[in-house]
């Protein structure tokens, strides 16, 4: 079974909500899932599978828990296969900026986004963490060879 490395940016919670009920799919499907709330690359696993997990904080900065992660990210080079969800509202036109951010500087690192990012608007969704299960159960099922 693979490992996951949980990242989450949050600032109010729901990023968290979302990152146990992703992390509860993971281990019922018997794959290891550790969390980090205060992410340092030194300390996660960089042959592991990483989903992150971050809302949009200001004016479509990420929340200040993940920024230094974040600055530490832009100057590796990493083989790293990530993945991402994203929690906005989609009433501001920074809508999942922060998600988008992280991507594209995961990307310049040379790491491998393995399905495309999922961006939860919660005026759609008031409940984030449905959403999420449903896109990684999906992911899981497609992709036979992790799950």
């Amino acid at each position: 079974m693979a490992k996951f490395e949980i990242i989450v940016g949050s600032v109010l919670g729901a990023s968290e909500y979302v990152a146990d009920a992703l992390q509860e799919i993971l281990l019922n499907y018997e794959h290891s899932a550790e969390i980090h709330l205060t992410p340092q690359l030194s300390e996660l696993d960089q042959t592991a599978i990483w989903l992150i997990c971050t809302s949009t904080h200001g004016a479509g900065d990420l929340p200040d828990n993940i920024q230094p992660f974040a600055e530490q990210l832009k100057t590796q080079t990493l083989n790293t296969p990530f993945l991402v969800v994203g929690l906005g509202d989609s009433s501001y036109d920074t809508f999942c900026h922060g998600s988008i951010h992280i991507e594209n500087i995961m990307l310049k690192a040379n790491a491998e986004l393995l399905f495309p990012a999922l961006h939860i608007d919660v005026l759609n969704h008031p409940i984030p963490e449905d959403a999420a299960v449903k896109w990684l159960k999906n992911w899981l099922k497609n992709n036979q060879q992790i799950a």
